[in-house]
């Protein structure tokens, strides 16, 4: 648990007791999207030319799920609300240290989230969709 995940540059779990949901490493550590090649297509020729020389990858957007655990509900509401004031400072930088040094420069967008509590109201899923905006700047 400690040591697992980094948010701007803070173990997650010592100071908002969160960790990685469903599908979280899959997620973040998934294949690259390209942008469009540049193609032409010509009457006086068959199909279409396309220039692969230049390719260059896309931005690409995440939806993150994350939980969040309390040992009280004050506790558990004190850790959300910090949480949840870290995301939307709008950066966010991800570190997995089982997925190496690369650090996910992300940009928290606060869109299409979905949040579910417990009955006992010490522990919360959270999801939501971050962007990040150059996927192959991700040195520290």
């Amino acid at each position: 648990m400690t040591g697992d995940l980094f948010i701007n540059g803070k173990d997650a779990w010592a100071t908002w007791g969160v960790r990685m949901g469903d599908g979280f490493l899959d997620t973040i550590d998934g294949f690259n999207e390209m942008k469009d090649y540049i193609e032409n297509g010509s009457r006086l020729e068959h199909g279409k030319r396309v220039i692969t020389d230049n390719a260059k990858v896309d931005s690409r957007e995440i939806t993150l799920q994350f939980t969040i655990e309390g040992n009280s509900e004050n506790d558990y509401r004190t850790k959300k609300k910090s949480f949840q004031a870290e995301l939307e400072k709008g950066a966010v930088n991800i570190k997995v240290p089982t997925l190496g040094n690369e650090v996910y420069k992300l940009v928290y967008l606060g869109k299409s989230l979905s949040y579910g509590l417990s009955p006992d109201r010490c522990f919360g899923k959270v999801s939501g969709k971050f962007c990040e905006p150059n996927p192959m700047d991700r040195s520290e």
